[in-house]
């Protein structure tokens, strides 16, 4: 008798278990989330982050607070967060250079693509070389022509040492036989102030960065990094179209703690995805020159991968490569 009893007990007690944890892995999230911007307020990354925490907090039904987390070109933010336990409560929304170009630059916690737990990228933005409205050089191919004549006379500010528009000078350099003085910024927006005051005489960018200045008619955008012509910019060449060869563009990676439970995983793509696509995100991000690409985590893994590989041949070509 006493043995039924015990054995209906310990039952009831593994149902309740099963039960409790069911409703546990039901409930995400159960609080608020915080979202990281390893950046500063006002950047691209800045600007789509704050698009896509209210986005994905429609999804999840819960509060997402952004925090700014800049420093160390992203990598301190982005560390912060991958420290930290696998919850789903507390994600980063970094950048591809922060995860595949600075880990070959410098010692991180995380090296690889798979120190983490990519979920969804948010969103690409390529690049341009934007000027004054009053600068001498009325396009790419006289800024480049000066640019030869005159090594170093034309300074170009970047998001940074090791970011996508270092890389982008340090390619332009190579490939063009010139020498453009490069001037790193904490962000591209803290570039633009510089350049506006004339302290230097072109700047590398995102879209989003410089499109308010190009309708004031405070700048001009001379060439594009894409392989194709902008879609915020059609009039406006690429650099491959003037025969240099320089493609590059910033994604957005939405990342997590590595070993990230499969059914929050699974739920917070759902919901980033819903939220990305929906009107209120996607007609935003259009107007500000992102573009949308989703992939699903583990395909999204592995175009972080590719990244990290051809960046690393890349900057040990350019000699940017740690010690």
């Amino acid at each position: 008798m006493l043995k039924r009893i015990l054995g209906g007990v310990v039952g009831l007690l593994a149902v309740a278990l099963l039960s409790g944890q069911s409703a546990h892995a039901q409930e995400f999230p159960a609080r608020p989330l915080t979202l990281v911007v390893p950046y500063p307020a006002g950047g691209g990354a800045d600007i789509i982050a704050r698009m896509f925490g209210e986005a994905l907090k429609e999804q999840l039904g819960q509060a997402v607070a952004v925090t700014n987390r800049p420093g160390g070109q992203g990598t301190i933010g982005t560390a912060e967060i991958i420290r930290l336990a696998p919850d789903g409560y507390n994600l980063v929304l970094s950048a591809v250079a922060t995860l595949t170009v600075q880990p070959h630059r410098q010692d991180l916690p995380y090296k690889t693509p798979d120190d983490y737990d990519p979920i969804i990228k948010v969103a690409n933005l390529p690049m341009v070389l934007a000027v004054p409205a009053n600068a001498p050089q009325k396009s790419a191919k006289a800024l480049i022509d000066f640019a030869k004549a005159n090594p170093g006379k034309i300074r170009v500010g970047t998001p940074g040492n090791g970011s996508v528009g270092h890389l982008i000078v340090a390619s332009l350099n190579a490939k063009a036989g010139i020498k453009l003085g490069h001037i790193p910024y904490a962000s591209g927006a803290e570039s633009i102030p510089s350049l506006l005051g004339g302290h230097i005489e072109a700047v590398v960018a995102h879209p989003s960065e410089v499109l308010p200045h190009v309708k004031a008619g405070t700048l001009v955008v001379l060439g594009t990094f894409e392989g194709q012509r902008s879609g915020t910019f059609p009039d406006v060449p690429s650099f491959k179209e003037l025969g240099i060869d320089v493609e590059m563009g910033v994604y957005y990676p939405l990342v997590a703690p590595k070993n990230l439970p499969a059914d929050v995983k699974a739920k917070l793509f759902k919901a980033a995805k819903a939220g990305i696509e929906g009107p209120a995100f996607s007609e935003q991000a259009k107007a500000r020159g992102y573009i949308i690409d989703i992939k699903e985590p583990e395909a999204f893994r592995a175009e972080l991968w590719d990244s990290y590989r051809a960046n690393e041949v890349l900057l040990k070509s350019l000699g940017l490569s740690k010690k």
